[in-house]
């Protein structure tokens, strides 16, 4: 009895350590609960739990970065063609070819974009301390900016209709448009992204569940962000000095 007595008490020393770290409670039975509620059981049972719910977290985790790292790479692969095709006749001398001073609302983009990206960054590592309501804050920052940035670049495709810039009469026009345009539209997606993360950061919370949940699509939401960042300065640098 005694025996039994000791193992019993390991064992609930065992159960306490892995409550506190996977922030679950104690079942009915004695059993070891998930991080979403209690679940009882044998300890043979609880134990699967365990590397049941340690392999879920991460095939949850892999899923958003495999998602996301193949979502860049075909962006990538995108704008990639574009810009062969670019030097690529850029290169020939078309005598069409006719390069222009870019509008200054150009400039006003750029300066939006990196200002996101800083936003962007000070709501991440808010998040990451459980400062949810400065992530919040931020997050909002980091969207308005996108905002502008899009309306920026309505205002430079006004200022080239304006000075009679067509993409009929002049090939590095049409590729001035397209480049941002399709530029644009993944802003706009990332934007979409940071209001599904402004809906889940809305209320803050306490559930482990949930605050990784939310660190991780504030990860793979952040890489996203950041390459349309670099993107944009490199898009900039091309139209700009590779006339």
């Amino acid at each position: 009895m005694e025996v039994g007595t000791l193992k019993t008490s390991v064992e609930k020393e065992k159960e306490n350590v892995r409550q506190t770290k996977f922030g679950g409670g104690i079942g009915a039975n004695g059993g070891k609960g998930n991080r979403g509620g209690s679940a009882g059981g044998n300890d043979g049972n609880n134990d699967g739990g365990d590397d049941f719910f340690g392999e879920a977290g991460e095939y949850s985790s892999s899923k958003y970065r495999i998602a996301m790292w193949f979502l860049l790479l075909v962006i990538a692969m995108t704008f990639g063609g574009l810009v062969g095709a670019y030097i690529l006749i850029s290169s020939n001398g078309v005598m069409e070819w006719t390069p222009f001073a870019l509008p200054f609302q150009v400039w006003i983009s750029t300066f939006l974009i990196l200002a996101s990206s800083v936003s962007y960054k000070i709501s991440q590592k808010a998040l990451n301390v459980g400062i949810q309501e400065k992530a919040k804050r931020w997050l909002l920052v980091t969207a308005v900016f996108g905002g502008m940035f899009i309306s920026s670049q309505i205002l430079a495709w006004l200022e080239l209709v304006r000075r009679g810039v067509y993409v009929q009469s002049n090939p590095y026009a049409g590729f001035f448009y397209i480049l941002t345009a399709v530029h644009a539209l993944h802003v706009i997606g990332g934007i979409a992204a940071l209001g599904y993360l402004i809906l889940r950061t809305w209320q803050p919370t306490s559930l482990f569940d949930e605050l990784e949940k939310r660190k991780e699509i504030s990860g793979v939401v952040g890489w996203y962000w950041h390459f349309m960042d670099g993107l944009w300065i490199f898009l900039l640098l091309l139209l700009g000095f590779w006339k």
